[in-house]
């Protein structure tokens, strides 16, 4: 029990020289942005998967939890601010999710009604394709059968 109690205290007083290091030495783990083409790029993206999964990370976010919510009852100030923070991210998000989400249900409209109604074989989307029909072959003309469409939805 006492090697419990001290393990869970030495990883919170090492998240913050955890914190620090990956901070100061963020090539490490950031080298794979530009892509994966040699050896030390895939390293480090394996450092980063590694990472996210860790007890480092682990004690890392729970430090910062608790530091903030330490703070928090301190100061109302900084608990307010943080709540209003949170707000802002889960309304965005939510709002992400729903506009996905509409665009997702007239996707499913329109190959419904173009496949059953209209018995179109394709949708074609561009400046020059008004209702579905093709006026000129542009290089930004986007033509797909009507499964492809219905099984894009499935990816979603």
């Amino acid at each position: 029990m006492l090697d419990s109690i001290v393990w869970v205290i030495t990883n919170i007083g090492l998240s913050f020289y955890n914190v620090g290091y990956a901070l100061v030495h963020a090539g490490l783990w950031l080298d794979w942005i530009n892509g994966l083409d040699d050896t030390e790029a895939k390293q480090s993206l394996m450092r980063f998967i590694y990472y996210g999964g860790s007890t480092e990370f682990f004690f890392v976010v729970f430090t910062a939890f608790a530091a903030l919510t330490i703070v928090g009852m301190l100061r109302r100030q900084v608990m307010w601010a943080t709540v209003r923070g949170l707000e802002w991210f889960a309304n965005t998000v939510g709002r992400i999710a729903a506009w996905a989400g509409l665009l997702m249900v007239l996707q499913q409209i329109l190959i419904v009604f173009l496949q059953r109604i209209f018995r179109v074989p394709d949708i074609t989307f561009g400046p020059f394709a008004p209702f579905g029909y093709r006026l000129w072959d542009g290089w930004f003309l986007i033509s797909r059968d009507l499964s492809w469409w219905s099984e894009e939805l499935k990816l979603y």
